[in-house]
Formats: C-alpha cells, structure tokens, sequence
C-alpha cells in the first residue's frame, strides 16, 4: 500500500478535530452535582450592593404620559396644535417647532403609596408597590427608531456590534452558580437587534446570553430541549464523553485555541452540568398555586407572561447572574408601539401589570428584592401630541419614564422632570449611559474600568461618556 502511514491513535485524534473537539477536553471533570458557585467568577472592584439583576424589556416604547408621568397639562391643552420639537419630523427634514395637536391621556391617574407617587389606572398592581420603585421621569437615549434604540438599549451603540449588558456582567461578575448560563433572555425578539441585544460581540464569546423561547410563541417554549440524549443513562453519556474528553485534552496539548472553540466546549461542560439541575428549575410546576396566581398564571391574559416572570425569579434564585424577560413579539410593529391605537396600552398592561407585581412581591418575600435589581423599561417612551393628527403616539427617545426596585436604588423616589407636556427631560437628565453605569456600580462593576481590548481600543458598555447617578442609590 502507497502513501504515509498513519497511527491509528494519531488518525484518532484527528479525526477528533471534526467532531470530537467540539465537545469539551474536560466534560467530566467536575461531578454533575457541581459546586453552587463558580471558582473561576472575577473579583467586583468595590463591595456590591446587588448580586444579580432582571431587566424586564417591554418593547416597542410604552408612554410615558399615560403610565408613571402624570401631566395635568395636556387635558388643559387637549386638542391644540402647538409647536413641538418633533424627534422624527427633525430626523428626516431637520425642521423644529414643527405643529401638532396635543392628545390627552385616555386614562385617569392616582397617587399611591406613602410616597405619593402618581401611576395611571392602567396599573393598579403595580401602583401598590410605589414605595418599593424608583422613578426616574427624565430618561434620554439615542436613537428615534426602534432598531438603533433597541441595540443602544442593550448594548451602549446605535449601529456598531459591541457586548450586551447581560455579556458585560458575565464578563465582569462570572457565574453565581457554575450549573447554570450567567446569563440568559427570555422570549428574546428576533427583530430589531435580535440575538446582537443579548450577544457577545467581541468579548469572548462563552459570555453569550443563553436564549430560552422566543417572543411571541408560548412560555411553554422558553426551555432547553433535548437536554438529555434519549435513551441514554447518564453512566452511558459519561463513558462516550470520557473518550472525546480524552481526545480533546490530546489535541488541546498540541493546538492553540480560539474564543469561539473555548466557548463551544465550555457549552458542552457546562450543558453535561445543565442535565442535574435546570429541568427541575425550569419547571413551574413545582411552584404552589398560590405562588402561579400570584403572577397570574392560568389567568388570561396574564399567563404567558406572568409565566416567564416567575421563571425569571426562578433563575435568580439558583444563581443566573442577569436575566431579561421581553414583553413583546415578532411583528413589524413591537408591541407596545402604538402609532394610531393608543387604547391598545390597555391589552399591553392588563397582561404585564399583575405578573410585575407578582415578581416584586415574591422576591421581596423571599427576602430576594434586597440583593436583586429589577429594571423595568423600554427603548424610549411617546410624544405627549397625536401622530399626524391621529390616535397614537410615535417615538420620543428625549425624556421618558423607567422605574426600578431593590439592589440599593432609593425606593418611593421620583427623580428627573420632563416638561409640563412631558416630552423632553429638562431636569436632572439621565441618559442612557448614565443607567448603564449606575447599574454596575450597584454590581460592584466601575464602569470606566470594566473595558476589554479590541482593535487596538479599549471598549466599555458607556462608551466614552456616563456617570453614575448617586441620587437614585440609598
């Protein structure tokens, strides 16, 4: 026979660079019940407030008039045109004080709590819990459209790939718990953004969010299939594992590798560890019905997503670092973004409202709330005018409401001041950035110096701007 010949265990390990690599050089390392917490997370750079945070997304731009910003004003100019600065009438003409008739709230506001806050009828779950929240009225970011919004959001940029917030906490916290993703989206959309709002981008690429459903399918879909190979007992799957784990020690020994392999296998470690424990965590049913009717769960229309509320708390609570929950779906048009139907606000919080206060209460019964930062928000809030005249609202990104709880953010607080119409922040502005960086600090992150280089630059979540906003910590 002609040719060189090969060794049978040299073919071997070859031939595992195709396939076996893949697959993890220490699989079995560790025992699949697994230490609770990872030895390998970084150091803070200062002592934490919070350990963990859910970022509750309520896509497509909720209004900030008609929710937590209550403005007298407008049912006294009802119906006048007025000249407004108008955001997206400037971006495609570059013309300002452009007319437009101002549109009162449809629904009738209260104040509540021993702080007096004021809250819309459209969530009276939620308003029992005001002096738990922070408010801040005068939020500012970048970006008109739902797409450069969405990613400056999640990621600090309108249009280049940079870390999602959820990557940088991976990259800057680690694992709480070495049998679970550090970070993980719920019902993630796949427009605007898609998986670049709870991607890497140049980070290593093992700090990946780990995606679970879909938005717009079922809470049922938010799950890891085929966690364990059917028909194979684990003495089986460790055996078969045993073997690749082996090659992929031999061919690491000879072969630099790269971020994307390192994340692949680390996938796989820690996919072997997932089989232990994320079933039982991900399985609602392990929850007392009073804890399901809390959230609103086998309730319409409050199921689906009080379903992923509670699974937020869940993961929490075994130790994921950061989790998001998307309150939308995967239509052109997300589903708060009401452009000429302002009533539907009222399908949107009728399904939102009681699970948000179901996770406020439970964590705070669970003694949770105080270490676990819940943010609740969007990609900007709505102008206080009518759309070309019509029913809706469009975008506003220069002066809008979010509200967050726990973690050491000053409760019963409303800080920030948009103007009398509620359109543009005109005290105490807090831009985007800013939050970002209040957030990890509260984490036990310095946002200037939680940077990693790429391109011969060293990047951060803020960019080259933000503070952190001392007023809304206790």
């Amino acid at each position: 026979m002609s040719g060189l010949w090969i060794p049978r265990r040299n073919w071997l390990q070859s031939a595992a660079c195709g396939f076996g690599w893949l697959a993890s050089r220490a699989l079995l390392a560790a025992p699949a019940s697994g230490a609770a917490s990872s030895p390998l997370a970084p150091a803070p750079h200062h002592p934490p407030r919070a350990k963990r945070m859910i970022f509750v997304f309520l896509q497509g731009g909720p209004s900030q008039v008609d929710t937590f910003d209550y403005k007298p004003r407008l049912d006294l100019d009802d119906g006048k045109q007025m000249p407004f600065d108008d955001s997206r009438v400037f971006a495609n003409t570059g013309k300002l004080g452009t007319p437009q008739r101002v549109m009162k709230s449809p629904w009738k506001f209260q104040q509540h709590g021993e702080c007096g806050r004021w809250v819309s009828e459209l969530f009276p779950h939620v308003a029992t819990h005001v002096d738990r929240l922070c408010f801040v009225h005068s939020m500012q970011t970048e970006g008109v459209a739902h797409g450069p919004a969405t990613l400056f959001l999640h990621c600090g940029s309108t249009n280049q790939v940079r870390p999602s917030l959820g990557s940088w906490l991976s990259y800057g916290l680690g694992a709480e718990n070495a049998n679970l993703p550090a970070f993980v989206s719920l019902a993630p959309s796949a427009g605007n953004g898609g998986p670049r709002n709870y991607g890497a981008g140049f980070l290593p690429a093992r700090h990946q969010g780990t995606a679970l459903g879909r938005a717009g399918q079922p809470a049922s879909e938010a799950t890891l299939k085929n966690l364990r190979p059917a028909g194979e007992a684990l003495t089986q799957q460790r055996r078969q594992l045993d073997l690749i784990g082996e090659l992929n020690r031999q061919q690491a020994a000879r072969s630099p590798m790269e971020s994307e392999f390192e994340a692949v296998i680390e996938s796989y470690e820690l996919a072997w560890r997932l089989q232990t424990r994320v079933p039982e965590v991900l399985d609602l049913a392990q929850e007392t019905a009073a804890t399901q009717a809390l959230y609103g769960i086998g309730s319409e229309p409050t199921d689906q997503f009080g379903r992923l509320c509670l699974l937020a708390r869940r993961l929490c609570e075994e130790g994921t670092r950061f989790v998001q929950v998307t309150y939308g779906d995967n239509t052109a048009n997300p589903a708060w973004d009401q452009h000429s139907n302002l009533p539907k606000h009222a399908d949107h919080a009728r399904a939102c409202d009681r699970p948000l206060a179901g996770l406020l209460t439970d964590l705070a019964q669970r003694g949770l709330l105080e270490d676990t930062i819940v943010w609740c928000g969007a990609e900007f809030g709505r102008t206080p005018y009518a759309e070309k005249n019509g029913t809706g609202r469009d975008h506003n990104p220069r002066g809008f409401t979010v509200w967050l709880a726990g973690g050491g953010f000053q409760p019963g607080l409303a800080y920030g001041q948009t103007d009398e119409f509620g359109h543009v922040a005109v005290a105490d502005p807090v831009h985007m950035h800013d939050l970002h960086a209040t957030l990890l600090d509260l984490l036990g992150l310095d946002h200037e110096r939680l940077t990693f280089r790429h391109a011969g630059r060293d990047f951060r979540l803020t960019d080259v701007r933000g503070r952190v906003v001392d007023a809304l910590i206790s």
